[in-house]
């Protein structure tokens, strides 16, 4: 098994998150290295586009979430061997990130100018990125995105649809996912009971 080093901000969200959960479902070991919002700015001169998360594996650094993301459910057992079920895992994991990429940038607005752009993204693009997650995920039996199983898909859509819902955001309704695509809040809900899950997010409760 490869040595594995993972970068990432202290929180529990955002792009590093879903890796986290799947090596850690998965029981591979890494070195898991948080850092607060103040260390970004000399952490970020590290990285290859002034951005995290990264994963070193091996000593050889790797950027792009969703590639450390497929490569972390590779060695978890939770990406599909399967191409087309493959295909469908990377499609849900590309539209979540789709969906987080237009709403990167109101993080850098403040004041009125944040406030219109998020409800501009309240009243047209999230609702139809939600609506789309929710379709597939009854396309494909209501339960998990791909495969018949638990996979990487439906750990970044959890950490996402935990987000929207924390009220961390301001301007975006904690009721927004509830009132346009419910049945992803019955998956997270589902995804956060499973005892892997549980059993990661404990270790940190306990302390």
């Amino acid at each position: 098994m490869p040595q594995l080093k993972l970068t990432y901000f202290d929180v529990h969200g955002g792009r590093g998150e879903p890796v986290r959960l799947a090596l850690h479902i998965g029981g591979v070991a890494f070195e898991d290295r948080r850092f607060a919002f103040p260390e970004f700015a000399e952490i970020r001169k590290t990285t290859p586009f002034a951005q995290v998360p990264t994963l070193e594996v091996d000593g050889v650094q790797i950027t792009q979430c969703d590639a450390i993301l497929r490569y972390a459910g590779k060695l978890a057992g939770l990406y599909p061997a399967d191409p087309f079920q493959a295909l469908l895992c990377d499609e849900v994991m590309f539209v979540v990130e789709e969906a987080a990429m237009k709403l990167g940038p109101t993080f850098r607005m403040t004041g009125e100018e944040q406030r219109a752009a998020r409800l501009a993204l309240v009243d047209g693009a999230i609702p139809v990125y939600l609506r789309w997650l929710q379709k597939q995920l009854a396309a494909h039996g209501g339960e998990f995105f791909a495969d018949g199983r638990l996979t990487v898909a439906d750990l970044k859509v959890l950490v996402d649809i935990r987000a929207l819902n924390s009220g961390r955001f301001d301007h975006i309704p904690t009721d927004l996912v509830a009132s346009v695509a419910p049945a992803l809040n019955a998956h997270m809900q589902r995804i956060a009971k499973l005892p892997a899950v549980q059993a990661y997010y404990a270790k940190f409760a306990a302390k």
